[in-house]
């Protein structure tokens, strides 16, 4: 039974998950910080606040509604998403796509029916190997075969 368990911790995908945790927490703690210390006086400034508006609330019947903190909160994460997707997904797009293989289009795979006798022919022919009528090529499998426009 800890044999198992020993197996699923030290499974590669556990730990690098692990990890990724712990530096997005970490990650998580800067960009908080940087929002309280800087993004939030900077607002708190220009709306008229004393600087720091996170200690913005308002009172209603006694209830009292801390509204500053969540504008703060909004504000970190709105950085940390912003930064994540341009940091991280974007770049991770452009290498992905760098390295992912355009796939060999087979020409003679996408078929149709001849208009005159049925019978199953490449979507790129112009003549029906069957009974030998010319047919309009498929405009779509002609430039997805890259081949010249045949008149």
């Amino acid at each position: 039974m800890l044999n198992g368990f020993k197996d699923f911790i030290l499974r590669g995908n556990v730990i690098s998950m692990a990890i990724g945790l712990a530096v997005g927490a970490a990650f998580t703690a800067v960009v908080t910080g940087f929002s309280t210390a800087f993004i939030t006086p900077l607002i708190g400034l220009a709306t008229g606040s004393v600087g720091d508006f996170s200690t913005a609330e308002f009172a209603v019947q006694g209830a009292i509604f801390p509204y500053g903190k969540f504008l703060a909160a909004a504000i970190a994460f709105i950085i940390t998403a912003a930064v994540l997707y341009f940091c991280v997904v974007v770049p991770m797009a452009k290498v992905q796509n760098r390295f992912t293989k355009e796939e060999e289009v087979d020409i003679k795979a996408a078929l149709r029916d001849c208009p005159r006798c049925f019978s199953a022919i490449p979507a790129v022919a112009s003549r029906c190997a069957h009974c030998t009528s010319e047919v309009e090529p498929d405009s779509e499998a002609v430039s997805l075969a890259k081949l010249p426009v045949q008149r």
